[in-house]
């Protein structure tokens, strides 16, 4: 079985765009809380925070009154960007000629998430 992947240009109606912009900005907060979390647990200890173990924490962040915004946004996009994050470190340790993974700015940021569509 082949993997595909697909990119549709879209035209969001205003609704939309308040959707887009929220799993934006929320994608870029968990990939950078998760990142710094990463940095300071490797100087700390030279040890890595798995993908499942920042994924339970998500999990439980999301239930909290701070962080309840998070529920707002494409929850398979917060999965993701910690999926992202996970192979970006991966990739650093395997070759450090691909560079640190860097936080996300909104201000230097492509817009962008990954979601998973199964057909159905």
């Amino acid at each position: 079985m082949a993997n595909r992947a697909y990119k549709f240009r879209i035209y969001p109606n205003d609704e939309q765009k308040i959707l887009f912009a929220k799993t934006f900005g929320c994608v870029r907060m968990v990939y950078n809380r998760w990142l710094d979390r990463k940095i300071r647990q490797y100087e700390e200890n030279k040890t890595n925070v798995t993908y499942t173990i920042c994924a339970k924490e998500m999990a439980a962040m999301k239930k909290t009154e701070e962080y309840r915004f998070l529920k707002e946004a494409d929850s398979i996009a917060l999965q993701q960007a910690l999926r992202h994050l996970d192979t970006a470190f991966q990739n650093f340790f395997k070759q450090p000629k691909t560079g640190f993974p860097r936080f996300k700015s909104k201000k230097r940021n492509k817009n962008s998430y990954s979601t998973v569509c199964i057909n159905g």
